[in-house]
């Protein structure tokens, strides 16, 4: 069965409504009049390469969408999209590593557009050490199941109802921001996961003045509390390095401070 292939116009309207925003919204945001707009979306005008990358910035489309609106419009695509080992993305892949390793001992991940983990520093793996699901663990491994699900991580996480609705909340934000079918289909599986009985379903107890949410998580070592940021390439132009993302972690407390000390060797 033969499937007709999408127009700018249709790309361009998928994703001004996706922002939920109208023409008139759209067209003041991208400084272009509303009746120019109207005429890209019905196919009466065709705009030129530089406006049109212009209307993906002003949407905040991803670059991995970007290619196909060109490509609906007769450009050539201009995000080149290549492995993290390809030659020409060593100077970034030499980055991930620095900032991994110079994170230790405290755990740090970096993870694709998916939540699968693509390179974690030494400090990960003690946090893994016990869990009923090994394979959950193996490659290819997807950070939100291996945290979530009832064989993972989930049955050592003390704040299990809070970690899961902060890592759902952001899920649902990400799928909203892409409209990724596999991010949609990741999110119906972790919603279906049961929480474990006698978990804490109350706030954490430490104090973050709402910018964070700890994860509390029992280990072999002892209790840790840690709190995380995400850092993401800035301006990238590749679509691999655009999806790309380093969780993080640091201690919420002396006393993780000074566990995550004990638990991997600092050379």
């Amino acid at each position: 069965m033969m499937t007709t292939a999408r127009s700018l116009g249709d790309h361009l309207r998928e994703w001004r409504q996706r922002r939920r925003l109208s023409q008139l919204e759209f067209a003041l945001e991208a400084d272009i009049s509303q009746r120019h707009l109207s005429f890209i979306e019905s196919g009466r005008s065709l705009p030129s390469r530089e406006m049109l990358m212009h209307l993906a910035e002003r949407l905040g489309v991803p670059l991995r969408e970007r290619n196909p609106m060109l490509l609906s419009a007769g450009f050539a695509p201009v995000f080149p999209e290549r492995k993290l080992d390809d030659p020409a993305l060593a100077p970034a892949r030499r980055a991930i590593d620095l900032l991994l390793k110079g994170h230790e001992p405290f755990p740090a991940l970096a993870i694709d557009r998916h939540w699968t983990l693509v390179a974690a520093n030494a400090a990960v793996a003690p946090l893994l050490a016990g869990i009923a699901d090994i394979s959950l663990a193996n490659p290819p491994v997807n950070v939100l199941r291996l945290s979530l699900h009832p064989d993972g991580l989930a049955p050592r996480i003390v704040n299990l109802p809070e970690w899961r609705g902060h890592l759902l909340e952001h899920l649902r934000q990400q799928i909203s921001a892409t409209g990724d079918p596999v991010l949609v289909k990741l999110l119906h599986e972790l919603s279906a996961y049961p929480a474990p009985q006698g978990q804490k379903t109350g706030p954490s107890d430490g104090d973050f003045a709402g910018i964070a949410v700890p994860l509390e998580l029992l280990t072999e070592a002892g209790r840790l509390s840690l709190i995380s940021t995400t850092t993401i390439f800035g301006t990238p132009v590749d679509v691999t390095l655009s999806e790309l993302a380093i969780e993080s972690f640091f201690p919420a407390d002396p006393h993780t401070a000074e566990l995550l000390k004990t638990m991997i060797p600092i050379g």
